[in-house]
């Protein structure tokens, strides 16, 4: 019963883990960089992908909790790779706007700097959904 839940945390701490070594190599961490939303790999892919690959290893491929589970992983990973950057794209634009605007000191001081980076690219999707893949198959065969 614990593995549907275990696979999925394991899988997000390995890869948040990675992504704290890797942002450590190049800068100082902080702890916003614990659970940040973008950079390699992506936690919340292999999470979903943790949580297919465990319905799909119990279960098979044809029962309605994979089923579940497959519909969830791709709104999830859709939504990272997609929707994610779009907004990024669009906080950009207005941290430009705010700072154009120097005569107006209210919104420098008041409106906090938005977030630039909040979505993966593809390779980042893809090394997230390799390591749910990995820790469910190994849930599954050690536990």
């Amino acid at each position: 019963m614990y593995i549907y839940l275990l696979a999925p945390i394991v899988a997000f701490t390995i890869a948040q883990g990675l992504k704290i070594i890797l942002r450590a190599s190049v800068r100082k961490i902080t702890w916003h960089d614990i659970f940040a939303y973008s950079d390699m790999p992506s936690g919340h892919t292999s999470v979903v992908v943790a949580i297919t690959t465990i319905m799909a290893l119990e279960f098979g491929i044809n029962s309605p909790f994979f089923a579940i589970a497959f519909v969830f992983a791709t709104i999830v990973i859709v939504d990272a790779i997609g929707l994610r950057n779009y907004l990024g794209l669009h906080g950009k634009t207005i941290n430009i706007l705010v700072k154009d605007l120097d005569e107006d000191d209210f919104l420098d001081h008041n409106y906090p700097k938005q977030l630039e980076k909040i979505g993966h690219t593809p390779a980042q999707v893809i090394v997230g959904g390799i390591i749910g893949i990995l820790t469910s198959l190994g849930f599954f065969l050690f536990y």
